[in-house]
């Protein structure tokens, strides 16, 4: 006769120390749990609210420039360090983990217009009216991370180069030492020679932002003021394509995980992500601001970028998301001139027109610093809650809601309303005319005027 008989192990179920965690026995058993999906619902509203609760994403301000802030740039290799350029010509570089101004530098006699930094950090380019200069970054950080140096005689570029005509905007290339410079003509320039290499030019208009793509490395887009996307081949004498647009784009970012993919900052409030590869039609519009966009920047995994606005609001969207996940504001803060993303996924930068640079992290509710293996995992499983019940109307409501200045909400129900009236009328013509008079046009074409090749 067997007797079955209920046996456990003291060592599995007492703790050594009272620091430890009760050992809990769990059936996960579906028939004993009938009201999970219940439970984890509510959880998944708890944690909405505990998120939206906890989101504080502004950190600090950097303040000392003494006039409109230009530009900003991040160094490839080091984490912490960023530049920014002033419209006095004075160039600054940051120490982020202490809040620090590390060097200043009277760099130019006029507006810095754009900084960029080599993918190798040995050293940094400005650009000023005509005039590209070379600066070197300082042999041992150990000294910069620990001093301030004032603006003094010895702040002496490595080596100037002079343009023919007004620069706009530089960016470096990836793995060669070239410079490409876009004004009245695009400019290939080496780093070493006083002339350009080729230069390009189509149409008379001036070419205001120009960006290297980081994975086809020879490849760059450049945005012109006659309201046109132009692709740029480095390999080439001439200019590839252009996409003309209803309105003037300000910024261009390229994905840097996707080669062919880049999003552009336009003057009709809204964003436009392209596939190089069709230009006839935008892969996806981003909507919510309210006033021209003036910046915009990737995160590191490709998944995200920034976006900064002269209604003096910083967006963040999703590659394939139409609206915003966030948006971030201050009472002082005023029209954006330039946002940055990290390198370590965690941070934004912003420059605003009242002289003053701001931190914000990536992910409002996300704790700083350390986490223990159980916040780990508790931060892990409320957002898996939070996305696996993300579409029911409590969670989404939740999860959607800001608060956002008057004047961002006003424009926004103006815009509302404005869009709607359009939409009425497109309605009513198609009502009252003859069949198939009147089509249905694309969000994603209603802003393309024409490609040209």
């Amino acid at each position: 006769m067997k007797v079955k008989v209920l046996s456990r192990s003291h060592d599995d179920f007492v703790r050594q120390t009272k620091h430890d965690i009760h050992k809990v026995e769990r059936n996960y058993s579906p028939h004993l749990h009938p009201f999970e999906t219940n439970r984890e619902y509510k959880r998944a509203v708890n944690a909405v609210k505990m998120d939206r609760m906890f989101a504080k994403p502004f950190l600090c301000s950097l303040d000392g420039h003494s006039d409109i802030v230009q530009c900003l740039a991040k160094h490839p290799t080091r984490l912490s360090v960023l530049l920014s350029g002033a419209a006095n010509g004075e160039l600054k570089l940051w120490n982020l983990a202490d809040r620090k101004c590390l060097d200043i530098i009277d760099g130019h006699n006029s507006i810095v217009r754009q900084i960029c930094v080599p993918l190798h950090g040995r050293y940094f380019f400005s650009v000023g009216d005509q005039t590209i200069k070379q600066w070197p970054f300082r042999e041992s950080y150990d000294d910069v991370m620990n001093t301030t140096r004032s603006v003094n005689s010895s702040s002496s570029p490595m080596n100037t180069l002079i343009s023919q005509t007004v620069v706009h905007g530089m960016d470096c290339h990836r793995t060669k030492p070239l410079l490409i410079t876009c004004g009245e003509s695009v400019d290939l320039w080496e780093e070493t020679r006083t002339q350009p290499l080729r230069t390009y030019k189509w149409g008379s208009d001036s070419v205001s932002c120009v960006k290297f793509n980081p994975i086809e490395t020879d490849l760059c887009a450049g945005a012109a003021s006659d309201r046109s996307i132009q692709i740029y081949d480095t390999r080439r004498s001439e200019p590839l394509r252009k996409v003309i647009m209803k309105m003037r784009t300000n910024s261009l970012a390229w994905n840097p995980m996707e080669a062919f993919v880049f999003t552009a900052a336009n003057e009709d409030s809204d964003l436009y992500t392209f596939d190089l590869r069709n230009l006839k039609a935008a892969q996806q519009v981003h909507k919510d601001h309210v006033a021209a966009v003036i910046d915009v920047d990737y995160s590191p995994t490709g998944r995200e970028f920034v976006s900064g606005s002269y209604d003096k609001t910083v967006r963040i969207f999703g590659t394939e998301m139409g609206r915003s996940r966030d948006v971030y504001h201050t009472k002082r803060m005023q029209r954006l001139t330039a946002v940055l993303w990290s390198a370590d996924n965690k941070y934004l930068v912003s420059a605003s027109d009242e002289m003053d640079i701001r931190l914000w992290k990536a992910y409002a509710s996300e704790k700083l610093g350390l986490k223990s293996f159980r916040e780990q995992s508790a931060a892990d499983y409320n957002q898996k809650l939070m996305d696996k019940f993300g579409n029911h109307p409590e969670v989404r409501r939740i999860a959607r809601h800001r608060h956002v200045p008057k004047h961002v909400m006003h424009a926004s129900k103006e815009k509302r309303d404005i869009v709607g009236a359009i939409k009425r009328k497109e309605g009513n013509r198609r009502l009252h005319s003859k069949p198939g008079t009147v089509g249905f046009e694309s969000e994603r074409t209603k802003s393309i005027v024409s490609e040209e090749q």
